[in-house]
């Protein structure tokens, strides 16, 4: 067992000498070229390898409408030189929100999604060109167990968990979603598709990470007597059918997923997880998966790991954790190994399917070369940044003129923006952006139970 600890590296010997000492599978390239190729997504392509995760600002209208702080965020990171947007957690039904403040798609707000997708373009046009065309994905959700439309938990759960229901207070007969509704629940995804297609998005994510309502049926092991329970192909089967509706249905419309790929959490209440111990993961099921994601024609995957409210360092390795959480008994890097490795197995499994790594924001300044190192090995064909995109949204087009990160503008993993979302203000970087976000975070932290 390793100890946490922050990140206190000066240079590039000093990160690969402890690299070495914890024993880490952590590549890294001096030369990040390979960076700034393109990559084919489907019929389009993206200008190079770099990817916005989809990293909520919660700062949407009562109505679900993007505010101006969503605006400002999007022209940010278009104007900073990613190739590939993905946008934040956008919902589907009311109920299915997980802050009143969280976005949410809907005929009579459809044309500020338009507004949004156009300010988006024209910022990538504005800095790079003409020739810098985005590829744009919203993520469509349902939040499931975490869903919080009025600022308080109305959990809407798949099945029990000894686990997780014991943390949310939830009584052994609390009702599951019933069949019915996740069968009305998948035409909601689909009128959800219909109106981003129309609002300009190139392509939308079916929302399958993190535990939340998607995400919590693949691992629904103890959902009886249901259609979307036991069985592989039952916990699979709301993902594949909504995304098969989608894909037929919705002409020049692209859908993928984020995906958890090891859920952390012990079987049966986990996906991807070894059945005899939940500390390991167990790629079987992510891999008949992603067969058959391809097999409907999904053209790009992002990978992800972990439920962040109660595991948060496997899918985010982190200096300081969130309120509420001690740090993990285990060295950052050793996070970061483990997100690079499994996106790796599954990439290298499924070599045509580009995929999307992530994990890679506690590397600071390194991040470049060891992402570098990560696709030149074929553990990744896009490379995704996070809480390293609030923190510095320009940060591809300082390595594009410059060659470097700036140590000074990297995100810190403090999880400040973290603990923004929890305290349900709007969040964005603490440090990076305090101008906005300092005030907000006070206030918020001020107005936590």
């Amino acid at each position: 067992m390793t100890r946490h600890a922050r990140f206190k590296y000066k240079d590039r010997d000093a990160l690969l000498e402890k690299v070495a000492e914890l024993g880490v599978d952590l590549p890294y390239s001096d030369e990040i070229d390979i960076l700034f190729e393109p990559v084919k997504i489907g019929e389009r392509q993206t200008v190079n390898r770099f990817v916005v995760h989809p990293m909520e600002g919660f700062d949407a209208d009562r109505g679900g409408s993007p505010g101006e702080l969503a605006f400002r965020r999007y022209r940010r990171y278009a104007a900073g030189g990613s190739g590939l947007i993905w946008f934040e957690a956008t919902a589907v039904v009311p109920e299915g929100r997980s802050n009143p403040h969280q976005l949410y798609i809907h005929q009579e707000n459809l044309d500020a999604f338009r507004r949004l997708v156009e300010a988006t373009r024209e910022a990538a046009y504005g800095a790079f060109g003409q020739e810098q065309a985005l590829i744009l994905i919203l993520q469509l959700t349902h939040s499931g167990r975490y869903s919080k439309p009025s600022g308080k938990a109305e959990p809407i759960i798949a099945h029990h968990s000894e686990v997780l229901d014991p943390i949310h207070g939830l009584s052994e007969d609390y009702p599951l979603i019933s069949d019915d509704a996740l069968r009305r629940l998948q035409d909601r995804f689909l009128e959800a598709a219909r109106l981003a297609a129309s609002a300009g998005f190139d392509g939308v994510d079916i929302k399958a990470c993190h535990q939340y309502l998607v995400s919590e049926l693949l691992a629904s092991f103890e959902r009886r007597n249901s259609t979307y329970g036991g069985s592989f192909e039952n916990r699979i089967r709301f993902l594949t059918e909504t995304a098969e509706k989608i894909n037929h249905e919705i002409e020049g419309l692209f859908v993928t997923s984020r995906l958890n790929a090891y859920d952390g959490i012990e079987y049966p209440y986990g996906f991807g997880v070894d059945k005899d111990d939940g500390c390991k993961e167990d790629l079987t099921e992510p891999k008949a998966l992603i067969q058959k994601l391809i097999d409907i024609g999904y053209p790009v995957l992002n990978v992800s790991l972990g439920n962040p409210y109660l595991c948060p360092h496997i899918g985010r390795p982190f200096d300081f954790p969130v309120a509420g959480f001690n740090p993990p008994e285990e060295h950052p890097l050793i996070g970061v190994a483990r997100l690079i490795r499994i996106t790796g197995e599954l990439q290298k499994a499924f070599p045509m399917l580009p995929m999307v790594g992530t994990g890679y924001a506690w590397l600071r300044h390194f991040f470049p070369n060891v992402a570098a190192a990560v696709v030149k090995q074929g553990q990744a064909a896009l490379i995704g940044q996070g809480r390293g995109a609030f923190a510095y949204p320009d940060s591809v087009r300082d390595l594009l003129e410059s060659g470097r990160m700036d140590p000074q503008k990297v995100c810190l993993a403090c999880s400040r923006c973290t603990q923004l979302m929890r305290d349900g203000g709007r969040a964005g970087c603490v440090v990076r952006d305090k101008e906005i976000y300092g005030a907000e975070y006070r206030r918020a932290r001020r107005h936590s139970p």
